[in-house]
Parts: structure tokens; C-alpha cells; sequence
């Protein structure tokens, strides 16, 4: 997820993501992305299970601002809000 003007990066991981990224828009969520006006849908992966999404989040989060913004890139390269997809 990012801002609006695509200058914050934010990654977590969700059980419900159409739920997660309302909450984040909608400002129900205290800390970071509330604080920093993430309210951006940018990128996201599906995974079956629990184990596998949260071994890819830290994998994502642990690389390079640059990784991240060719991820993005890769995917949606005009950085449109993907939410409404849902």
C-alpha cells in the first residue's frame, strides 16, 4: 500500500484483504498507516495458507525500497488504487 503521492511503502499481510484495506481507508486502524495516509492498494499476492503469506511479507519488507517499487512496477505500473478490483 502506499499514499498518494506513492512516496510511503506499506506491506503487511491479512486474512480478509478487502476488509484490511477499508479499515486502512477508513482510518480505523491506529499507527503507521493512519499516521502516514496510506490508503493505497497497490500491490498485492494471494497465498492458501497462513505460513507462505507471512514468509513472503517478511521477505518483501526485507528488501530495498527499489524492490519493492519495481514489484509494484512489475504488476501496475501506473500505481492505480487496486482496491477497487474488489
Amino acid at each position: 500500500m502506499t499514499n498518494n503521492y506513492n512516496t510511503v511503502l506499506y506491506t503487511g499481510v491479512t486474512n480478509d484483504l478487502q476488509r484490511r484495506i477499508y479499515e486502512h481507508k477508513s482510518k480505523l486502524i491506529e499507527g503507521f498507516t493512519k499516521k502516514y495516509n496510506i490508503t493505497k492498494l497497490v500491490y498485492y499476492e494471494i497465498y492458501e495458507d497462513a505460513y507462505t503469506a507471512i514468509s513472503r511479507e517478511k521477505q518483501i519488507k526485507g528488501g530495498s525500497r527499489q524492490k519493492k517499487i519495481d514489484l509494484v512496477n512489475s504488476l501496475n505500473p501506473g500505481w492505480k488504487d487496486l482496491y477497487e478490483e474488489f
